[in-house]
């Protein structure tokens, strides 16, 4: 039974977290960029933006191209979402409060995210369409580099831990922690917007050249669902940076309160990710990769060695 109440509780963030980021970045970037649109629907402030959205998507035409690969096109945006509903179960809202705590959650957690690009090349190759193709072939190249410095910036603040487990890692945490993991912090957090296909990482579906990349051929619901895929990202990307660097649930009153810490600290970054796409032009392919190769890569690997370091002196 308790673990049948941590399973609902799990999906019901799952549904409702991810809503509350898109109407949350509707009216960041209304805001930001002026936009009027977004502040009409219902009137006041524009509260039925989100519903005015939804009930565009069930009112769209399902259809599936002629020539595409009918049960893999299908199944593409469901593949899309089920990785995040898993890493979901392991994150650690305060102490105890975890759906399946695990002593190698992290590598599940890693393991999980990293299948991300199966659902991009289902869609991309399913779609029977060049632009699909060619923004699938781009999210590979993209997800596949960007794994390897967020597993290393990972490694950095399991070694400084000495264990796999989430909540282990939260409980070992320290304040002085913000500064000599700053840099893997960083790098997680950057490698993670890359891996969810974030502004300005959001070179696989590069609208003014490729339509939508992947996503070109999608209609109605399952649109959506590559969506609420993304929105569902910004919150296990913010999760885990959370949980990895920020302390977690650690704050005032950590035992009463820890999981509201949690909470705050996730839509505070989640808060972050909205203003980095409206503030940064997308980035060229020749750009996105050397950033990955040539910066990102060498800082967590410089970061491995300093916790060696660190760690061996401690």
């Amino acid at each position: 039974m308790d673990l049948l109440v941590r399973v609902l509780a799990v999906m019901a963030a799952f549904l409702v977290l991810p809503l509350v980021i898109g109407q949350v970045e509707h009216k960041v970037m209304a805001h930001m960029q002026g936009r009027v649109g977004p502040m009409y629907a219902g009137a006041f402030h524009g509260w039925a933006q989100l519903i005015a959205d939804g009930v565009k998507f069930v009112q769209k035409e399902d259809i599936t191209p002629g020539n595409a690969d009918r049960t893999v096109f299908q199944l593409a945006p469901i593949v899309a979402l089920l990785p995040y509903l898993v890493v979901l179960m392991t994150i650690p809202l305060g102490p105890g409060l975890v759906a399946q705590s695990l002593d190698i959650g992290l590598f599940l957690v890693l393991a999980v995210l990293g299948f991300g690009v199966v659902a991009v090349l289902m869609s991309a190759w399913s779609s029977a369409n060049k632009y699909s193709l060619l923004g699938g072939v781009r999210g590979a190249a993209q997800l596949l580099g960007y794994e390897l410095p967020l597993v290393l910036s990972a490694a950095s603040v399991a070694m400084a831990a000495g264990t796999l487990s989430l909540p282990g890692i939260v409980e070992a945490w320290q304040p002085w922690w913000l500064i000599w993991q700053a840099p893997a912090a960083l790098v997680f957090f950057t490698a993670g917007l890359a891996e969810i296909r974030r502004p300005p990482f959001d070179m696989p579906i590069a609208d003014s050249e490729l339509v939508f990349g992947y996503m070109t051929e999608y209609t109605g619901l399952r649109f959506a669902f590559f969506l609420l895929a993304e929105y569902v990202g910004i919150v296990v990307i913010a999760a885990l940076t959370t949980v990895l660097f920020l302390g977690g649930w650690h704050g005032p009153y950590a035992d009463q309160l820890g999981w509201l810490w949690t909470l705050m600290k996730i839509f505070a970054l989640s808060f972050v990710i909205i203003w980095v796409r409206v503030s940064y032009p997308r980035l060229r392919e020749d750009q996105l990769q050397r950033l990955c190769w040539l910066v990102l890569v060498p800082v967590s690997l410089a970061q491995l060695v300093l916790t060696v370091a660190v760690k061996s002196l401690l």
